[in-house]
């Protein structure tokens, strides 16, 4: 197995990491995750960069990196839903994108032809993970004891 392809694995591995951190109370927690995400977000970027500049890109590599992406930003968007961070209708229309969007490539892998991802979709992973690592960051200041984030009309507004 390539250094990019564990990357991949890697990346899978810290997606549920951070899923656990997150319903870990307390600012720790959070940090944590967002430490995590990050780390595995910057895996999304490194492994395809190796597996290029080193030419080790293989057919596993080209499998698991979408499955790796996937993992990480639909497992935290549904922690995020559970939490009641983000409305489940958000995470539902990304879903059902992905779902197509891989249903698709199936489909013309299945015809011996491969769609490459275009700038567009890695454009969307990553304003999917700023997105998240916004949230994160506010989680992180929200939960830090005394701190101003910690205001009644956070409370008042239903925010955990």
């Amino acid at each position: 197995m390539t250094l990019p392809t564990k990357l991949s694995v890697l990346r899978i591995v810290l997606a549920f990491l951070v899923m656990g951190c997150l319903f870990v109370p307390g600012w720790a927690a959070k940090l944590a995750a967002l430490a995590l995400f990050l780390a595995a977000s910057l895996t999304d970027w490194l492994d395809g960069y190796l597996a290029r500049r080193w030419r080790q890109t293989t057919p596993l590599g080209a499998l698991l990196d979408p499955i790796a992406d996937k993992v990480l930003v639909l497992g935290t968007f549904l922690a995020f839903v559970q939490l009641r961070l983000v409305p489940a209708w958000m995470v539902l229309v990304i879903a059902l994108r992905e779902f197509l969007i891989t249903g698709i490539r199936l489909y013309v892998a299945g015809r011996r032809l491969v769609l490459p991802a275009a700038t567009e979709g890695k454009h969307k992973t990553v304003s999917q993970m700023v997105a998240i690592i916004v949230i994160l960051a506010v989680l992180v200041l929200q939960e830090l004891p005394g701190g101003p984030w910690r205001s009644r009309s956070l409370a008042a507004s239903g925010w955990p």
